[in-house]
């Protein structure tokens, strides 16, 4: 079984007839991804790009079963959406849309904790599993198929571990965008529990930010429960204390929250760390020869 996508997924495009839905959908279905239908208020009953469209998610989840949605919905109606997707009780809901204010997802993150639902973002490139689905804006040809799992706040900085690790042989199980913005649906602690429990990843490759204590509460997690590597990168090491830095959620409030702080804890806590985002690749192939 894959982390959050399978072959048999049945996934709607939320905003599917918009100029950023109607490339990504093209893009996710050309990719091979089990893209079946689309939600866009007031357009239900047209076609478009050979897949029926809905006026409302619970639409078609009634009509076709639907249980993963990717959301390419403007800011200011993004939150709406999500909720409508978690009322619907959709299995895994990946929100690519960045700038959703942050009371908006307060009001997001009440509505998931009484929820079944995964989220995953907002502010993210969204989820592969490469040869099963892409789910989001990830560029499919880095990927390839194998047994690390990535998760990243960054969506370049996934780009660029993803590329190194394929042109070592290193292929990916799944790799997750969890998204830069301060309140977001998965932490990176919640991915790498995913990751621990999946039988088709060997090992862990974690890229972090300055700012906030997801990567803290992940290391301390890791260091009592780890069943497998896990190799960390902090982006953000030359960011002067107090700038937000990219992303709404990279900027340094404590004396944990900077780069040096953060991979001093998970150096303590057993994980391999990277010092430069270029050797990435490097690192984990060397930490799995290794485990030989």
């Amino acid at each position: 079984m894959s982390v959050l996508i399978e072959k048999n997924s049945k996934i709607i495009v939320q905003g599917i007839t918009g100029k950023e839905g109607s490339f990504h959908t093209q893009q996710m279905i050309d990719y091979g991804t089990n893209v079946i239908a689309g939600v866009t208020p007031g357009k239900g009953g047209q076609t478009h790009l050979g897949k029926p469209v809905f006026n409302t998610v619970i639409e078609a989840v009634e009509k076709l079963g639907v249980n993963t949605s990717v959301i390419f919905v403007p800011p200011k109606f993004a939150s709406a959406a999500i909720i409508e997707s978690i009322e619907s009780k959709i299995d895994v809901i990946i929100c690519i849309t960045e700038g959703i204010p942050v009371k908006d997802m307060i009001t997001v993150k009440s509505k998931l904790e009484n929820s079944s639902s995964i989220l995953i973002g907002p502010n993210c490139p969204g989820v592969i599993s490469p040869g099963i689905g892409k789910v989001g804006i990830m560029p499919g040809f880095i990927h390839s198929r194998g047994e690390i799992g990535v998760i990243s706040r960054s969506g370049t900085l996934t780009y660029e571990a993803v590329d190194q690790l394929t042109k070592i042989g290193l292929g990916q199980s799944t790799c997750i965008g969890i998204g830069g913005d301060p309140i977001i649906g998965t932490s990176i602690c919640d991915a790498v529990k995913m990751f621990m429990n999946d039988e088709n990843t060997s090992a862990i490759v974690m890229i972090g930010e300055i700012g906030g204590e997801m990567e803290t509460d992940a290391s301390k997690w890791i260091k009592n429960n780890a069943t497998k590597p896990v190799i960390g990168f902090i982006a953000g090491k030359t960011a002067p204390a107090g700038r937000t830095m990219g992303h709404a959620g990279a900027i340094i409030g404590g004396a944990e929250e900077t780069a040096a702080a953060k991979m001093k804890i998970m150096k303590d806590c057993g994980i391999h760390v990277v010092e430069s985002p270029a050797d990435i690749g490097k690192v984990t192939l060397n930490v799995l020869n290794s485990k030989k």
